[in-house]
């Protein structure tokens, strides 16, 4: 059965053309084919308030049971990218990033990969191991998420608690070129 995909990305990359490539690489023979449905949203979002963008990004997860981050140069510092990673992770999606920069532009140029944003946003693990707060690095020091609250998380073990860990500790990146991301998205899904 086909899973529901979230694509979290900042928007100037469906300009330059690499997002799309991921987000309809594989729909021309249908859904069941691709093996998931593409439940992103897209940048006529960025024209409403601040408040109807959370309502929106909040509908269009629901039903999903993964969220691909799509990394390109900037993504790493775009505050909905954290917003839908984190909102993500409170509702218990899989996470997974895929670096697109290695896709050709529609310049038919390729960039070097972008900052991980895994890198830049966390979770700090309660003294009992069941719910998490959602931080943020802010260039010097590591910060609470202020768009949300704590929320439960898989119960950790006793190493993990009371500490503040990166999401890439917990979370894959692939590059989509040099992981054949055409080939095998169905499996980093799974």
């Amino acid at each position: 059965m086909a899973k529901r995909v979230y694509f979290a990305f900042h928007y100037k990359d469906v300009i330059d053309f690499r997002a799309n490539v991921v987000r309809k690489h594989n729909f021309l023979q249908g859904v069941e084919k691709a093996g998931y449905y593409d439940a992103s949203i897209w940048e006529e979002a960025k024209k409403t308030s601040p408040l109807a963008l959370k309502r929106l990004i909040n509908k269009e997860l629901e039903n999903t049971t993964v969220t691909t981050v799509l990394i390109g140069t900037e993504t790493c510092i775009r505050p909905w990218v954290r917003y839908e990673i984190l909102k993500s992770l409170e509702r218990g999606n899989s996470v997974l990033g895929v670096h697109i920069n290695s896709i050709p532009g529609k310049d038919q140029k390729t960039k070097a990969n972008g900052p991980n944003p895994f890198d830049y946003i966390g979770l700090s693990v309660s003294e009992d191991g069941r719910t998490a707060r959602p931080t943020e690095w802010n260039g010097t020091k590591w910060v609470y998420y202020s768009e949300l609250d704590q929320f439960a998380i898989a119960e950790q073990p006793l190493d993990k608690r009371n500490k503040n860990w990166q999401l890439s500790y917990w979370f894959k990146t692939y590059d989509w070129i040099a992981d054949k991301g055409y080939d095998n998205f169905t499996d980093w899904i799974k």
